[in-house]
Parts: structure tokens; C-alpha cells; sequence
């Protein structure tokens, strides 16, 4: 009977009923192709499966993109590793690779506003969705704001587990809203429950000296920074900012060209 069935059938809605997409629209162009390069039975299927996993694979790496919601376009190949004094080439090739996130590590930011901190965030986030990684972007404010939203519906618990689904939590910002104690407190949690679980990448104006001005506490500052600090690379973005460089250096320009 089902024999009978699926003999009435066209191919390509066989193969489509077997999610082939890739197989459905193209077997018809390929092995017209093959046929006249007197390619085998087998060149034909291997490239037809070729196509299918490379059709697959961009499918999830555009899943994983959408996922991540990164708030611009910023690519790593733009940042200039050359502004930053002691920033190695080397440092941020071994951090793209990601392996750090299979053994839990994080990675921490520092640097004064305008010296690329979110340009360097958002950069190896793609790079590590373009390797299929599971990766989350949110700034502080509006992860404190979800936190807060979902404690107050007695869902806190689901939504960091909900977090849990992602390799790495990229947290922007962070020290940018003056937060009250009960948002430091979810805060912590969330931190407290990625520990050696899950990674995070945090940036921040302010170093660590300074974090008691976020968490309020000196015992709650103290055990956010261990966790953190624990499995950590940290980056020191000691640079001006790109934005007054570009400004300072687009007026020698207006400068020169009025002296010649």
C-alpha cells in the first residue's frame, strides 16, 4: 500500500516529504549535468549531499545569527587590533576559535567608552555564530530589566535556564546603569548560576576597583569578581576613544587643507 502510494508520487515532493529540499530542486539540474560528463551513480549522489549539508549549514548559521541579536553590524576583520597597546593578534585568533566556552572560561572587557569594547563583543560573536556556536547579546540594562520582569512573575528560574541554552552570554555595558540592589541581586544570580556551567563576556568602563558603585556591597562585589575572574581572559582596551581620535584627526586634516 505504501509503496503504491509513494510510486504515485513526483520525486521532488519524495525527497521534500524527506526534507531533501536541496535534493528536490536541484537532482533534476545536476544529474542532467552529470549525465553528459559521464560522471557515476555515486559522483551524482555525493554532490547532491554536498549541496544538502552546505544548504543546511548555512540554514543554522543564519539561525544562530538571529538568535544571538546582535544590536549592529560590526565584523572582527574592522576592529583595529594596532590602536590597542598590548592587544595581540595572536590573543583574539585563540579566542575566535571559541574553545574557551568548552571549558566554561569568560572573557572580560575593560576600557573607557569609545575604545571598541562592544565592536570587539559583537565581532567575535559572529565569528563564533559563523562556527556554530550558540551565543546571546544583550546590554546590561535590558538583561537587568528581563531578570527583574521575570522575578516579579516567579520566573526567574526559567528564564535563566533559558539563558543555560546558550555557550555564551555576552552582557554589554554593564556599568553603565546605576542600579538599584534589587537588580544587582538578579544580576548575581544569573552570574552565580553560569558559574562553571556556562560562559559570559562582560564589558565595562569601570575596573574591577570600582565595582562596589554596581553591586553595592563589598561581599556581593567580592563574590561576583571571583566567579568571573576565576576561568578568565581579560581584556584592557587602553586606547583614547576611536570617536575623539577620528574627531581630532579629521580636524588636522581641515587644518593642513587650509594652510595649503
Amino acid at each position: 500500500m505504501i509503496k503504491q502510494i509513494v510510486n504515485e508520487q513526483p520525486l521532488g515532493n519524495l525527497l521534500k516529504s524527506l526534507c531533501l529540499p536541496t535534493f528536490a530542486s536541484q537532482y533534476q539540474s545536476v544529474a542532467e549535468r552529470f549525465e553528459q560528463d559521464g560522471k557515476t551513480y555515486k559522483d551524482y549522489l555525493q554532490e547532491l549531499a554536498i549541496r544538502e549539508l552546505e544548504h543546511r549549514h548555512q540554514q543554522r548559521i543564519t539561525r544562530l545569527l538571529k538568535q544571538a541579536k546582535l544590536s549592529r553590524d560590526k565584523v572582527l576583520s574592522n576592529f583595529d587590533i594596532k590602536r590597542i597597546p598590548g592587544l595581540s593578534s595572536t590573543k583574539i585568533q585563540y579566542l575566535v576559535q571559541g574553545e574557551f566556552m568548552d571549558r566554561y572560561e569568560n572573557i572580560l572587557i575593560f576600557g573607557n567608552p569609545g575604545t571598541g569594547k562592544s565592536h570587539l563583543s559583537i565581532g567575535l560573536a559572529r565569528e563564533w555564530c559563523l562556527a556554530g556556536r550558540k551565543v546571546f547579546y544583550t546590554t546590561a540594562a535590558s538583561l537587568v530589566q528581563q531578570l527583574l520582569e521575570a522575578k516579579a512573575n516567579l520566573r526567574l528560574r526559567q528564564i535563566i535556564k533559558k539563558f543555560d541554552y546558550f555557550e555564551i552570554l555576552i552582557i554589554d555595558d554593564i556599568s553603565y546603569v546605576p542600579y538599584s540592589r534589587e537588580e544587582t541581586d538578579v544580576l548575581f544570580t544569573l552570574l552565580a548560576e553560569r558559574y562553571e556551567m556556562r560562559s559570559v563576556l562582560i564589558t565595562s568602563n569601570l575596573v574591577f576597583a570600582k565595582w562596589n558603585t554596581i553591586f553595592k556591597d563589598d561581599m556581593t562585589t567580592s563574590a561576583a569578581i571571583d566567579r568571573l575572574v576565576h576561568h578568565s581572559t581579560i581584556l584592557e582596551l587602553n586606547t583614547e576613544s576611536y570617536r575623539i581620535a577620528t574627531a581630532k584627526e579629521k580636524k588636522l586634516t581641515v587644518k593642513s587643507e587650509d594652510i595649503m
